[in-house]
């Protein structure tokens, strides 16, 4: 039987600094404490997060947040990871020394069930986890709905019931009790700035929310005290089953309780939502934390703050001094080949390679554990095929985004293992030619890639151009590669451009009115809201870099081009983005490659079947160890 202890035995306990009853530092064994017959695991407040081990009080927590499904799958159409991934993925987290995951939301019975296994196979070593629950009804986001209407309200208090429920082993079909390794719960998502204004205005005489284990202050917002309601619902329902951990809601830096005069968009700074007006009650020893989902690049107010992200993280921890500790729950930076914003000091959001995006997110929680924050958690286990980016979406088509995996979605390659896609099996076309400059071309392909191998008969020439014609029925090539010397340069024919899809301004780009564009992704609308005028700014991604996307040995040229900077709105449905604003989207049979060497043409015809399955490898990315020792480190 465990041993139970007063509330006050307890604060005395936390207060007095007691943290440890073994030697072994390396023992993450729970040693939770029982206070007025609640487990409590952990804790969180004025003096800190602090999570109850065997091997002693862990102040910095760390971790991974895993996403709701697979490659090649939409959530919307259901969970479709299976018990056997979640063995896998659980087991090669303790592999890589980490100590606890976080969830959105619930999980399919087959995750819970194979973490109990772990955690009982390992343990001094498990794997902790922090549950999320999100909105099943985002209604509130449409135009004169809020928070506080009835369908979106019940639908979370339900959620938040059931899923305590399941994590507790006490719901039909969820028979895992993994309650002995919960260290915390987040609710909610990252609140649209408009809604939550909208719901502030159109509630304003909302009670305030009183609850047993959570209240609102009289400072609270309606928003607030919804918040304050939602948690205060969930903190029953885990005291009913004898548990209290730290309780948090999710935010982020759009509204977040900090003022940014110097942020460009209004909507990053126009409403907040401030934790310290929740506080909760002596009947819940689990406590409270400010939860952020906070990334180095965006919104552009942290190109203004003193110290940049670092700077802003300080802002954070001070706001919240005295009352509660700040962790985030989400950062990091994709190793994607394109970008979708530029950030300061080089923290971009995409263009790193693999390597750096590792080293780029171990830096980046050192300094959260340097600033004395509460814990990091690094987004994401692995690549997301289905997630759309503001800079590429409207070149896709929406409903098959999942069946291919775009190296210019910054969303798509957050993960710390790569879904890499295996060779299409019908997507492989080689041609040889008798004379010429030409003597070999093979084309192939897979769901990222169209990878062009060309042979030339002598020496490689200095200057040749690699045309591709796209859409039938056009006078001219749509995409080319300019090759001259070393550089190679891939352009798209100007009514193509799909950087008129993402903004109004005109004309949308410095060389708008050339024939010709060097492929580019807008990472920053022109901004002309007073007082901050700023030019457009561009990730010019065709100009191709060595030993990457193209290569140059001997008598040989390879390019490795993804199927987006060829055009293809959905290469899986062999769907490419025509002219027209919106664009249309035009069914192709194939591509044309046409190869101009001096004053001779050659043309390789490539076609495949398209796809609704394709396969994929799993692995781990290049320097993912720089980021597992970090986490190995903060976490002793």
């Amino acid at each position: 039987m465990r041993r139970r202890l007063a509330a006050a035995t307890l604060l005395a306990m936390l207060a007095s600094g007691c943290s440890s009853i073994s030697t072994n530092s390396a023992d993450w064994t729970p040693r939770p404490l029982d206070v007025a017959q609640l487990r409590v695991l952990a804790t969180s407040d004025a003096d800190g997060f602090r999570l109850r081990t065997q091997g002693g009080d862990r102040g910095f927590l760390t971790g991974v947040n895993l996403g709701p499904t697979l490659p090649l799958h939409h959530p919307r159409a259901g969970h479709a990871t299976d018990r056997a991934h979640f063995r896998r993925w659980i087991a090669e987290m303790g592999d890589l020394g980490i100590r606890s995951v976080r969830v959105y939301d619930l999980l399919p019975a087959g995750f819970y069930a194979e973490l109990l296994e772990h955690n009982r196979r390992h343990p001094s070593d498990p794997i902790y986890l922090v549950q999320g629950v999100y909105l099943p009804d985002e209604s509130h986001v449409d135009a004169a709905r809020t928070l506080y209407d009835e369908n979106v309200d019940r639908a979370f208090a339900r959620a938040i019931t059931d899923t305590s429920a399941a994590v507790h082993g006490d719901r039909a079909g969820y028979d895992a009790d993994v309650s002995p390794w919960l260290a915390a719960w987040i609710i909610g998502m990252e609140w649209d700035p408009e809604a939550v204004q909208r719901t502030d205005e159109t509630n304003r005489e909302a009670p305030a929310s009183s609850g047993h284990y959570f209240r609102a202050t009289a400072d609270a917002t309606p928003t607030e005290r919804w918040l304050a309601k939602h948690l205060d619902t969930l903190a029953a329902a885990e005291a009913k089953r004898g548990t209290s951990v730290p309780i948090a809601f999710v935010n982020w830096s759009t509204t977040d309780p900090l003022r940014h005069p110097a942020e460009p968009l209004e909507n990053e700074d126009l409403v907040a939502i401030d934790a310290r007006n929740i506080r909760p009650t002596t009947r819940w020893p689990g406590g409270t934390f400010a939860s952020f989902h906070a990334y180095p690049y965006f919104p552009d107010f942290l190109r203004h703050e003193p110290g940049h992200f670092a700077g802003y993280l300080g802002r954070l921890r001070d706001h919240f001094a005295g009352t509660m500790p700040v962790l985030i729950t989400e950062f990091g930076v994709p190793s994607s080949l394109g970008s979708a914003h530029d950030g300061p000091d080089g923290v971009d959001n995409g263009g790193h390679s693999e390597r750096e995006a590792m080293r780029i997110d171990a830096d980046l929680m050192r300094t959260m554990s340097e600033l004395g924050l509460g814990g990091a958690f690094v987004f994401s286990w692995i690549d997301e095929w289905f997630k759309p980016t503001w800079n590429t979406a409207r070149h896709q088509v929406d409903q098959r985004r999942q069946f291919w995996h775009d190296p210019l979605t910054t969303e798509q390659w957050f993960g710390l293992i790569a879904t890499d896609p295996q060779p299409l099996p019908d997507a492989s076309t080689d041609q040889t030619f008798a004379d010429g400059p030409v003597k070999y071309v093979h084309v192939r392909a897979d769901a990222s890639w169209v990878h062009i191998d060309v042979s030339f008969r002598n020496q490689t020439p200095v200057d040749f151009v690699l045309e591709a014609d796209v859409i039938p029925g056009a006078d001219s090539a749509d995409y080319r590669v300019v090759v001259s010397g070393s550089q190679a340069r891939a352009q798209v024919r100007a009514a193509l451009d799909p950087i008129r899809l993402d903004t109004t301004e005109r004309p949308y780009r410095p060389d708008a009115a050339e024939p010709w564009h060097t492929y580019a992704l807008l990472t920053n609308r022109a901004n002309h809201r007073s007082g901050h005028e700023a030019p457009a700014e561009f990730d010019v991604v065709g100009n191709l870099q060595h030993g990457s996307t193209w290569t140059r040995r001997d008598n040989t040229v390879s390019f490795k081009l993804p199927w987006s900077m060829l055009g293809l709105a959905d290469p899986s449905s062999r769907t490419a983005l025509g002219e027209g604003e919106p664009a249309e989207l035009v069914q192709i049979p194939g591509i044309t490659f046409t190869l101009a060497v001096g004053g001779e043409r050659v043309a390789h015809a490539f076609t495949w079947e398209p796809w609704n399955f394709t396969e994929y490898r799993e692995r781990r990315k290049d320097g993912l160890a720089v980021l597992t020792d970090a986490m190995r480190e903060l976490a002793r």
